[in-house]
């Protein structure tokens, strides 16, 4: 099987030519059958859904080409362990403690806040 995105860089040539091509450069292909690829970088998520993934093995190298319907999200600034102290010195659920520490970004007024509800 041939990638995607070499069948497009040729677009005029048939898909056996294509791949005695690709077989000549040293080059195989395969499908990978995903149904969700993530990738999470320092600040940000990119959750790509429907994808199309293609791994290229070359020369001992191996790459990934993923195509699909990407949506960037921005990482949650706020630790477990923060998380944690919060649930126990106030007495709350996990998703209680993250909402305060997100209004405040402090663990001590997150906790002051939440005590005094």
């Amino acid at each position: 099987m041939f990638s995607l995105s070499a069948k497009s860089m040729f677009p005029n040539m048939n898909n056996k030519q294509m791949e005695k091509m690709m077989k000549q450069m040293g080059m195989e292909t395969e499908e990978i059958p995903a149904t969700k690829v993530t990738i999470e970088t320092e600040d940000s998520v990119f959750e790509i859904s429907q994808p199309h993934v293609s791994k290229i093995r070359m020369q001992g190298t191996e790459t990934f080409q993923i195509q699909g319907d990407v949506e960037e999200k921005q990482k949650e600034t706020v630790s477990a362990e923060d998380v944690a102290l919060v649930m126990e010195k106030a007495n709350v659920s996990e998703a209680t403690a993250k909402d305060a520490l997100a209004h405040t970004d402090d663990i001590s007024e997150a906790i002051l806040s939440l005590q005094h509800q």
